[in-house]
C-alpha cells in the first residue's frame, strides 16, 4: 500500500518552476480584528469604558503577484493588495447605574492598501503539488479612516505575517491556496482628538491606552 501511494505521475508544467520570474493574481477572504489595551479611565459622571471587538465580520481582498526566484527552494513575493472588511467595537459601561446606558459600538470600516514583501520556502515537489511556507513585512495604508468618531484610526500600520499554503500544478496554471496571520507592529489608536466636535466622545479615546491590529487572510492565488 505504501508503494502504491508514492507512485509518480505525469507531471503537469514541469519547468515552471525555473521561470526566473512568476506572475498572477489572488482573491480571497480576509477577518480583521484590533486588540485594545483599556486603562480603567473613570469620568466625572463616574463612567467607565471597556472596549473589544465581540465578533468578527468576514471581508475580501484582491490583489496581484510578481515573484523572484532566488533558489531552487527560495522565492522572494511582492504582492500588492486591497483588503476590504470592518471591525465592530463594542464599548461597555462597567460603572453604569440601572438607568444609564451600558453599551455604544463603532463599526469600523477599512480598505488596507498593502505591499507585502515575504520569503517564500517551498518544500520539494512531489507529483503535481508543493507545499511551503512564508513570512514577511507587509506596510498598510488605511485608505477609509473617518473622523468625528468614538475612536479615530492612524491610516498607516506595519504588520509582520507569517503562513503557509501548497502548490497545485494544473494543466495550464498553478492554484496555491494559502492561509496567513498578520500581526501589527503599532498603536493605530489616534490619541489626538482635535477633529471631534463632539467632547462627550473623548471618553472612548481616553479609556484606551493602545490598540494593535490582527488579521487572517485566506486567499486563493492563480499563477
Amino acid at each position: 500500500m505504501s508503494a502504491a501511494a508514492q507512485v509518480r505521475k505525469v507531471m503537469n508544467r514541469p519547468y515552471i518552476d525555473t521561470r526566473p520570474y512568476h506572475y498572477g493574481f489572488l482573491f480571497g477572504m480576509n477577518m480583521m480584528d484590533l486588540e485594545f489595551e483599556n486603562n480603567g479611565y473613570v469620568d466625572a459622571d463616574g463612567n467607565q469604558w471597556f472596549a473589544e471587538v465581540p465578533h468578527y465580520d468576514p471581508g475580501f481582498s484582491v490583489g496581484i503577484l510578481g515573484e523572484l526566484r532566488l533558489s531552487k527552494y527560495f522565492a522572494c513575493r511582492l504582492v500588492p493588495t486591497m483588503h476590504f472588511g470592518t471591525k465592530t467595537v463594542m464599548f461597555r459601561n462597567l460603572n453604569a447605574n440601572p438607568d444609564a446606558k451600558r453599551t455604544d459600538s463603532q463599526q469600523i470600516r477599512s480598505a488596507y492598501f498593502s505591499v507585502p514583501v515575504d520569503v517564500k520556502f517551498s518544500a520539494e515537489r512531489f507529483n503535481n503539488y508543493r507545499p511551503y511556507m512564508m513570512a514577511g513585512v507587509n506596510p498598510v495604508f488605511d485608505l477609509t479612516v473617518k473622523k468625528n468618531k468614538n475612536l479615530l484610526m492612524r491610516k498607516f500600520d506595519c504588520f509582520v505575517e507569517i503562513g503557509m499554503g501548497c502548490d497545485f500544478y494544473l494543466p495550464f496554471f498553478k492554484f496555491i491556496p494559502e492561509i496567513k496571520f498578520c500581526y501589527g507592529l503599532s498603536n493605530v489608536i489616534d490619541k489626538d482628538r482635535s477633529d471631534l466636535t463632539d467632547s462627550s466622545l473623548r471618553i472612548f479615546t481616553q479609556s484606551v491606552d493602545a490598540a494593535t491590529s490582527k488579521m487572517v487572510v485566506v486567499s486563493l492565488y492563480f499563477e
